[in-house]
């Protein structure tokens, strides 16, 4: 074992919370936090208050300790240290837990906790380790190292095993020894905290599959000589999905029921929310209801699920005749669909007898709709974050007069399913300068004789 070097001198009482000292600049000692083993830098700001001067540059390296140790002799234990630049490493001493809070700061990078230190409000039989639960609590994103009797391995050890990233024995302590633990706590809690980053990575892409499978499941369309496609884009400030959500299904009868949907508002919260929404539209659809009496029911859905009364969705539902020539129409607060057709340029669907969103009103209704499609046609659906996006760096935006006319071009370009999506969403985000603002899902529906 390294044999105990005998410490060069004590750790100065304003640095450990025992004396008021008047600063040269006339604060007091909590405005001016002496180094055990080093001076920092002095600066004075406008007020006249002298602060420490912190260089950022080579903060990785100069490290701070923050010694958790009751003394009565008032003796200090920690010899004096060396970073691995050569830098001292300074050292604050905290007699109890509420100095220790107090000289916690974010320049603190350890912790050197005495285990024998009494847990505030807990008698001697009470856990052991009550102390170190109370500190790993208290600085969940710091590295601490246990500080115990000679011998009592076991009691490091537990230490270790409740979140310490190492212990030491009290009368082992010499610079080397306490320098490189220091260090290497430091860099295993750096490695723990970039592990746990990781695993939350994880987590939150695992939850956002899941939400992505409510949201945008298979389309129920056996039967059907319909053609199915569609994308969805996220909004740039969101690492999971939004509200935004649809749903394509056939009933027995061959009739091609579509629907989309936005749940006001962004996050997991409101993704949940769609996800149940856009089942029960499937459950309520599969069982036979549609237009007013099917909207009716999931507004009742949705008043009982949100999670303020605040929150609306808006939705729009096609349901397609089985010979595919006709469709009734339910707007409720959601832009009307667009509808392309050889010959014909592409144009919006009627949508003078829109109905509230879901959520608004009370007991509102849905008038349905009916429109002819014709023999060949294209149907799109879609959410108002492609309408909402900007035209170059004005405040104007394309609206759903500019995506009509977008859309009208490339159909005329000969863009069709997957290809026409993806275009009118890549030439939208091009028109905005960068990744829009809000998450955008559009779908199409093709039927060629």
């Amino acid at each position: 074992m390294p044999v105990p070097i005998p410490r060069q001198r004590a750790i100065p009482a304003v640095e450990s919370g025992q004396a008021q000292a008047a600063s040269p600049g006339g604060g007091s000692a909590e405005d001016s936090v002496t180094d055990a083993s080093a001076q920092a830098p002095r600066t004075t700001d406008t007020a006249g208050k002298t602060t420490d001067k912190v260089d950022n540059n080579t903060a990785h390296t100069n490290l701070t300790l923050l010694l958790i140790e009751d003394d009565p002799a008032g003796s200090p234990i920690v010899p004096d240290m060396l970073d691995q630049a050569g830098k001292p490493i300074r050292v604050r001493t905290a007699r109890n837990l509420t100095e220790a809070e107090r000289l916690l700061t974010d320049d603190v990078h350890c912790i050197l906790l005495d285990l024998a230190l009494p847990a505030p409000g807990r008698s001697d039989s009470d856990d052991e380790l009550a102390v170190l639960k109370h500190v790993l609590e208290l600085a969940p994103r710091h590295a601490v190292l246990a500080l115990t009797a000679s011998g009592d391995a076991e009691r490091g050890a537990e230490a270790v095993r409740v979140g310490a990233q190492d212990y030491l024995f009290r009368d082992e302590l010499d610079g080397r020894l306490l320098s490189r633990a220091i260090r290497y706590a430091v860099e295993r809690k750096r490695s723990e905290s970039a592990e746990r980053r990781l695993a939350e990575g994880r987590l939150r892409a695992q939850e956002n599959r899941r939400l992505e499978r409510g949201l945008l499941p298979t389309p129920l369309l056996e039967g059907s000589s319909l053609r199915f496609a569609a994308r969805y884009r996220p909004g740039r400030s969101r690492a999971l999905l939004g509200g935004d959500f649809y749903d394509v299904v056939r009933t027995p009868d061959g009739t091609v029921h579509a629907m989309i949907g936005d749940v006001c508002g962004h996050g997991p919260d409101e993704a949940a929310l769609g996800v149940e929404l856009r089942i029960a539209w499937r459950a309520l659809t599969l069982a036979g209801l549609c237009g007013d009496q099917l909207l009716g029911t999931l507004q009742q859905v949705l008043e009982h699920e949100r999670a303020d009364d605040e929150i609306f969705a808006t939705l729009c539902t096609v349901d397609i005749a089985p010979d595919g020539r006709r469709a009734g129409l339910c707007l409720a607060g959601h832009p009307s669909p667009l509808l392309a057709s050889p010959g014909r340029p592409a144009r919006l669907l009627p949508y003078d007898n829109n109905g509230p969103a879901l959520g608004l009103l009370p007991g509102a209704r849905w008038p349905r709709m009916q429109v002819e499609l014709g023999a060949e046609w294209s149907l799109m659906l879609y959410t108002d974050g492609l309408i909402e996006g900007r035209v170059g760096e004005g405040r104007e935006r394309l609206g759903q007069e500019g995506m009509t006319e977008m859309v009208r071009r490339q159909f005329a370009e000969g863009l069709r399913g997957e290809q026409l999506l993806r275009a009118a969403v890549n030439e939208v985000r091009d028109l905005n300068g960068g990744e829009l603002t809000d998450d955008v899902a559009v779908l199409l529906l093709d039927r060629v004789p």
